[in-house]
């Protein structure tokens, strides 16, 4: 029988990073302990530097923990890359200029070596996931800001992964254009059961997305609260109204600000 893949995705353990800077030592992550298991929505919030990123990154295998340990899928954040176990949605589209969205969400899959019945599918498919048919041959040019995001989510998700990191996607974005994005993606969560790590700023977008919320310190980055939320996974923009949003709203706003109080 095929083993049934890891309830825990994400499992880090004491995990410390220090960057080594010409000015010296700088260290961005200190002691972080964390858990997601798989289906969460989980996002990490805290005040600018305070290593919310980074973590994302060391999740990617993009940087390195100088101490601790981290798992992804059960294995190593190299492993899992390998396994194309995630996508990473930039704060930025990230988008060629002279590729149509179609061939810039097929990229990673020519990459892959995909034959090119298999790259349509995946891309008409993932496009269909976030209302992009009939832009297939539009270049990012002509698409708006949430238009091109939306493609980069697409361009995440056709290779397929357990697990979509996404690094403050829709933060350039304005506040109409957001909440939109906000119920799309939402509803993209629900449509295809993904594991999302999410990086924000916003105290709203964090509470109306997440089914987890962890509170980061200022520098070095610690994880001051984790919030579980009760709030119903089928949710509408009226929910930011009620009193149950609005109590975890207000603990996340004291997390950030009793963070403030840790002495280097």
């Amino acid at each position: 029988m095929p083993q049934s893949p890891p309830a825990t995705v994400i499992d880090v353990r004491d995990l410390s990073l220090t960057f080594q800077t010409a000015d010296g030592p700088v260290q961005a992550l200190s002691h972080i302990d964390l858990k997601v298991d798989r289906g969460e929505f989980v996002s990490f919030i805290g005040p600018s530097g305070c290593g919310k990123t980074t973590l994302l990154r060391v999740i990617a295998d993009l940087e390195q923990p100088t101490a601790g340990s981290i798992l992804v899928n059960g294995v190593s954040p190299d492993e899992a890359r390998r396994n194309r176990a995630y996508g990473y949605v930039f704060q930025a589209a990230a988008l060629y200029p002279w590729r149509t969205i179609a061939r810039n969400v097929a990229l990673p899959l020519e990459i892959m070596g995909l034959s090119k019945a298999e790259q349509a599918e995946r891309v008409k498919r993932n496009l269909d996931l976030v209302n992009l048919t009939g832009f297939e041959r539009k270049y990012p040019w002509q698409l708006s800001g949430g238009m091109q995001q939306r493609a980069s989510i697409a361009r995440a998700l056709s290779v397929e992964p357990d697990l979509l990191l996404m690094d403050e996607p829709f933060g350039a974005l304005d506040e109409i254009v957001r909440d939109h994005l906000n119920e799309q993606l939402l509803k993209l969560w629900a449509k295809t059961n993904k594991t999302v790590i999410f990086v924000t700023h916003s105290i709203p977008e964090a509470v109306f997305l997440s089914t987890k919320i962890v509170v980061m310190s200022p520098r070095p980055g610690r994880v001051h609260d984790v919030i579980v939320s009760d709030l119903p996974r089928e949710r509408t923009l009226d929910i930011r109204e009620t009193p149950d949003f609005l109590a975890i709203a207000h603990r996340v706003r004291e997390g950030l600000r009793a963070g403030h109080s840790y002495e280097d």
